[in-house]
């Protein structure tokens, strides 16, 4: 049977009059609770929540939450472990961008798309990209992915300055130097909201940053950013959220209890390591004479003691009573708690237990398989979000400015003229490995032969160019014809075929 819930204020004073008549609109309310958790029995007694504005009800919280997520990536191995795979999985090695621009006919112009691939190649390097000179772009999808995992987000401006491979370079910036204080509304109507100008819609206008000095000061004022120029990663789960959170608030508690609990047994084994002995005496021994030589005496507790050294012989006295000291064990319970609590704090995370703990102990071929499955979905839902406001951002303005110092194979004039063709490209991701490299292949060749894929998508999912393998595999073809080594393709065994059979294999 349920219990009735709290009396609110007007319960009380409906009581006050009449205890009867207070007392059953309490129980009529609570007759027409549907759900369960929404009631205020006992079961439920202590779990209060609020519904507030995600702007309001973050505000309070952001700052201690990326503190702690901070602390916890400096000193967590757990934590590690699932920021590591994490930025494994979506960026890997880095992205790879494929240029489309197609001539008037519609064909692929494939003389500028390798100019403007190489150029991009040449900007992706840390001398070119990053104002600081620190960070190549591939750096900087890791340290976005990074960021997103700890603070909830992670900012970086277009800035533009002469001297360099193009005018465009990228300015990583921390959540932190958002200025939170500066909070207010403008005489043009916009608020700003936690450091971010938006307007009535909810749409950032601008950014205020501190200034920071190079020692790591800052100054009182705020620096205010177009929003044009800034691209903001942030970490939101409801649409009325402005500012990041961490998405490691939920399971933060859990994983500081595992760290607690190894900690604990860490010192427990180190206390059962060493090797202790308890003298008992019924007629304790006076502090002079020979009753406590080679001995010492505690001068706070006032308990002697005695050094015990490998090899010692000794004799015992008359009315003592020896007993080691023998802590009882807890390491045959703290692998299946600690596994419990690191598949607990993974799964927050969206990854399995085996990609967090690297343990593939209970694993076979189709479980494995099933979780790479499972944390590649994963991988490819931040994956996404950093190619789509990220990478194709950074991509185009890179175009503007490459084409405003003539470096590419089309004037500024003609790439503000048709966008769509000369910005037009595809962002290939990181790829995977297989995990049974025969069944995965022999999968690869049936769904080429039955027409169900394609190799540019074969090729993508492993991280390649659809195009280099085919250039890269008919060059191997002709060397191997002219020195006379033996081909196989598509099941054929001679050379005489094997340029017919190369084509059918590449669609």
């Amino acid at each position: 049977m349920h219990g009735l819930p709290q009396p609110t204020w007007l319960d009380r004073c409906i009581a006050w009059f009449s205890p009867k008549a207070g007392y059953g609109r309490m129980a009529w309310r609570e007759m027409f609770r549907s759900y369960d958790a929404a009631r205020h029995d006992r079961l439920n007694d202590g779990w209060l929540a609020t519904n507030q504005r995600g702007v309001v009800q973050d505000r309070g919280d952001r700052d201690i939450l990326r503190a702690r997520a901070r602390d916890q990536e400096r000193n967590s191995d757990i934590v590690k472990s699932m920021l590591k795979a994490h930025v494994r999985g979506v960026v890997g090695s880095g992205f790879t961008i494929q240029a489309k621009i197609t001539k008037p006919n519609g064909e692929l112009d494939e003389a500028a798309n390798r100019i403007v691939e190489a150029g991009w190649n040449e900007f992706c390097r840390a001398r070119n990209c990053d104002i600081q000179g620190r960070f190549s772009f591939a750096k900087m999808c890791r340290l976005a992915v990074r960021r997103l995992d700890v603070d909830g987000g992670v900012i970086f401006i277009k800035s533009y300055t002469p001297g360099g491979f193009v005018p465009l370079v990228l300015q990583p910036r921390e959540v932190d130097d958002l200025d939170t204080s500066y909070t207010t509304q403008l005489k043009n109507g916009n608020y700003v909201v936690d450091g971010i100008e938006v307007d009535k819609y909810g749409k950032a206008q601008a950014y205020y940053f501190k200034d920071y000095t190079p020692d790591g000061y800052t100054n009182l004022e705020s620096k205010r950013v177009e929003a044009d120029r800034v691209i903001y990663l942030q970490d939101v789960t409801r649409p009325s959220q402005i500012r990041e959170i961490t998405p490691l608030a939920s399971g933060m508690s859990r994983i500081r209890d595992i760290d607690g609990f190894i900690e604990a047994a860490n010192v427990q084994a180190r206390i059962a390591a060493c090797f202790a002995l308890v003298f008992k005496k019924l007629n304790p021994s006076g502090s002079f004479g020979r009753g406590n030589a080679g001995g010492t005496t505690d001068s706070q507790t006032g308990y002697g003691g005695q050094t015990i050294t490998p090899g010692m012989i000794n004799e015992g006295r008359l009315g003592e009573d020896v007993s080691s000291v023998n802590p009882p064990s807890i390491s045959t319970s703290a692998k299946d708690l600690l596994a419990i609590q690191q598949r607990l704090a993974a799964a927050g995370q969206g990854l399995s237990y085996e990609t967090a703990s690297r343990d593939l102990s209970m694993v076979n071929y189709s479980s494995i398989r099933q979780g790479a499955l499972d944390d590649r979905d994963e991988y490819k839902i931040l994956q996404d979000e950093i190619i789509d406001i990220f990478v194709r951002e950074v991509y185009t303005s890179y175009l503007i400015s490459a084409a405003l110092v003539n470096k590419l194979p089309f004037s500024l004039s003609e790439l503000l003229a048709d966008k769509v063709r000369y910005m037009a490209h595809e962002v290939i991701g990181r790829g995977w490995a297989w995990i049974d490299p025969v069944k995965e292949a022999n999968a690869n060749k049936i769904a080429l032969e039955t027409g169900q894929d394609t190799l540019a998508n074969i090729c993508a999912q492993q991280g390649r160019d659809w195009r280099d393998v085919v250039e890269q595999r008919g060059r191997e073809i002709e060397l191997m014809k002219k020195v006379g080594i033996p081909i196989s393709i598509g099941g054929g065994n001679n050379a005489a075929n094997a340029g017919t059979q190369s084509t059918a294999a590449a669609g």
